[in-house]
């Protein structure tokens, strides 16, 4: 069984962490939302040895932080810049993530609502 994530609220609509959407990503939007794609290919993060845990929409960026500070070892300083891409990247992928979590646990309390008022 996946990881309990959030509130209390999300425990009553019986939400884990590693769950997959079940509602359809364009519900609720009046506009053409686009699906994420990764950016890095498989063959190059297994080149460079990232782990697979790395292995997320920002790993283009980890790959771009990894080069420069092979290329630059030891004056690591230099690759402020690439660090700070990767970092920024991670922190606006973990509030994407939250967004879609809270998504989706609001759209099963509504699902539960509907259906018991029916």
């Amino acid at each position: 069984m996946g990881q309990i994530l959030g509130s209390y609220n999300a425990r009553n609509v019986d939400l884990y962490m590693d769950d997959k959407p079940t509602f359809n990503h364009q519900d609720g939007f009046s506009f053409e939302r686009k699906q994420r794609e990764m950016i890095a290919r498989e063959e190059d993060l297994i080149s460079a040895r990232i782990p697979p845990a790395k292995r997320d929409y920002c790993a283009h960026y980890l790959l771009e932080y990894q080069q420069c500070r092979y290329k630059n070892m030891p004056m690591l300083y230099r690759c402020a810049h690439e660090k700070h891409d990767y970092l920024n990247c991670e922190q606006q992928d973990y509030v994407l993530r939250m967004k879609e979590f809270e998504r989706e646990r609001r759209l099963r309390v509504r699902e539960r609502r509907l259906v018991g008022v029916a």
